[in-house]
């Protein structure tokens, strides 16, 4: 799908083979004509928000990872706290990608850990004040950037491709829970 590139900046860049592309339609059946767009194009969207996202995060000495566990404690509201087994599904990373982002967030003083105070066998990992105001700032500078990358997008598209996406995301997290 074209070669990767990277800018002036050293920043990765995804070049876009629509050649490529376009040699797939003879091999595939009218059934699957969308589906692979569809297949394709997210795919290609993730790597480029990915990518984009974790040069946008390194000011802050975050990787994707540990900034999506901050927001995810954090969104969780007041005590801002869930069991490391909570964080892994919601960041959807296995039990051991989990464990290693919340030791960076530990020893960056970002997240704690403390007792649960229902099961005494058990931690919960908290937001600690550094870590709420980092999720704070860090949301407000990634939105920022990233609503100068899709200006060219205007609210009617955005409003779409957020609905068209979400769909697709409850569908997949619906079928592969199973």
């Amino acid at each position: 799908m074209g070669e990767d590139r990277q800018d002036a900046s050293g920043a990765q860049r995804f070049a876009i083979d629509y050649k490529a592309l376009e040699s797939i339609d003879p091999l595939l059946g009218k059934q699957h004509r969308h589906t692979v767009d569809v297949l394709i194009w997210t795919l290609l969207a993730g790597r480029q928000i990915e990518a984009w996202l974790s040069e946008t995060l390194a000011a802050r000495q975050l990787d994707t990872s540990g900034y999506f566990a901050l927001s995810a404690l954090w969104l969780v509201g007041p005590p801002h706290r869930m069991t490391a087994g909570e964080l892994a599904r919601r960041i959807v990373q296995t039990s051991g990608g989990a464990t290693k982002t919340t030791q960076r967030l530990v020893s960056q003083g970002l997240v704690r850990r403390v007792a649960d105070p229902d099961d005494g066998r058990r931690s919960l990992l908290e937001l600690t004040p550094k870590g709420l105001s980092m999720a704070r700032e860090t949301l407000d500078v990634a939105l920022d950037a990233f609503d100068t990358e899709i200006g060219a997008l205007d609210e009617a598209e955005r409003e779409g491709v957020a609905a068209a996406v979400q769909r697709l995301a409850v569908e997949l997290s619906e079928r592969l829970s199973r």
